[in-house]
């Protein structure tokens, strides 16, 4: 079911004006805001990675595990779904897991120990780890390929908006309250949201009239060794090597390694992502008429820059911090939208929600390891300083290029004909 107005068009490039119809917007802003509070929930834990490590008494390999065991448990959910993702209607999956990850964050905001925080963010990467993929197959159910690199720019948007809002107000939360009034902040957010999802929107549920494997294992199986699926499945795993391994530190490396106070953090992030905000449309747009691929590569070259840029500075102005942050995230977001509107065009229509679950557990998998893996590289010494945080600059690199290579090879094969 394709709600977009215009009429077939084969070409990515095409300049025809797009009309999206009123509740097309409203499909895009309600997944923008589901992607909002799980991209939160997830992401809260950098600029906590400070509080948390002092407060609960705790490592770098220890903090590393708290990030790591939500993405192995989301890992895992997405292959444990993957069989039965076509085969209902997806608001209906949708909502199934956007009611566990209410539950979850809940006890993650009542865990008093690090033992019982790793186990609720287990559970937590259980139910939201598979959100973004259902999301997704939403999107690539709804929206031609002409539009999606616009749909995605709008959807990633998320991840600024979790900056200029949600991070924020969850270090301002924090700091008055204790580390556990982000979480409650979160689920009382998302219960609005799962409400307005069961009232207002639609099923979606006409990918159930196509033919595919009616057993779920069979199914499952036959995604997972499809050729042409493996190669957007490696590629993810490249992808997602870099922004697990920067971004769990993140706020502990800024504050002990650049010397940027808790009273400026909110400050940073929050200009941080209004950057991002205003930029992730634009880049959609671009992406669309330029070519997803181009995007990403040029992305991808100015990020690796960046990056080792940003892992190399030491004790800085507030005012270059900045620059470099909001320089860094614009080109990861560039990476983000371009790769995840190519990657809808890889799977049939019949296959779209098991692949997108099969591809998030990779990601969530691949993440995972490369989080604990991180903990391992960087330690911290008892001044609190970060060090071989410029080995992990060289890790991402790498991953980068390689990311690059396999995005070729999806462009190369991809078909310019709607899905």
């Amino acid at each position: 079911m394709t709600f977009f107005k215009n009429k077939k068009n084969n070409n990515e490039h095409s300049t025809k004006k797009i009309v999206f119809s009123s509740y097309q917007i409203f499909v895009i802003t309600i997944l923008s805001i589901i992607q909002f509070s799980v991209v939160l929930d997830f992401m809260v834990l950098s600029p906590l990675s400070d509080t948390l490590i002092k407060e609960l008494k705790i490592n770098t390999n220890q903090f590393s595990l708290i990030v790591s065991s939500y993405a192995f448990s989301a890992g895992i959910s997405g292959f444990l779904t993957a069989g039965f993702a076509d085969k209902f209607d997806r608001k209906k999956i949708l909502l199934f897991f956007y009611t566990g990850f209410i539950i979850s964050t809940l006890f993650c905001g009542l865990s008093p120990n690090h033992s019982l925080l790793t186990i609720a963010r287990m559970f937590t990467g259980l139910f939201g780890g598979v959100i973004s993929s259902i999301s997704f197959a939403i999107i690539t159910d709804l929206f031609v390929m002409e539009t999606r690199g616009r749909v995605m720019g709008f959807v990633q948007m998320a991840f600024a908006a979790s900056q200029i809002l949600g991070i924020p107000a969850s270090l301002f939360l924090a700091n008055k309250f204790g580390w556990h009034a982000p979480f409650i902040m979160i689920v009382i957010f998302s219960v609005l949201i799962l409400m307005i999802i069961f009232f207002k929107l639609k099923p979606v549920n006409k990918h159930l009239e196509l033919k595919s494997e009616k057993n779920p294992y069979k199914h499952l199986l036959s995604t997972i060794t499809n050729k042409k699926y493996i190669t957007g499945f490696s590629a993810t795993c490249l992808l997602a090597t870099g922004g697990f391994m920067l971004n769990q530190f993140g706020g502990a490396y800024t504050i002990n390694n650049l010397k940027i106070t808790k009273d400026q953090l909110p400050l940073l992030f929050g200009i941080t992502g209004l950057f991002s905000i205003i930029t992730g449309p634009f880049i959609g747009k671009i992406s669309d008429k330029k070519g997803k691929y181009n995007t990403f590569l040029v992305g991808s070259l100015f990020c690796m820059l960046m990056v080792g840029i940003y892992t190399q500075l030491g004790a800085s102005p507030f005012g270059l911090v900045l620059l470099v942050q909001v320089l860094l995230f614009i080109f990861v977001s560039s990476r983000m939208i371009s790769s995840s509107a190519l990657m809808s065009g890889v799977p049939q229509p019949k296959d779209r929600g098991a692949f997108m679950s099969i591809n998030s557990s990779f990601q969530y998998l691949a993440g995972g390891i490369s989080a604990y893996f991180a903990g391992s590289i960087v330690y911290q010494s008892t001044d609190g300083v970060f060090h071989n945080y410029e080995r992990l600059g060289y890790v991402v690199i790498a991953s980068m290029v390689f990311s690059g290579i396999m995005m070729y090879f999806i462009h190369r094969g991809q078909n310019n004909t709607n899905r």
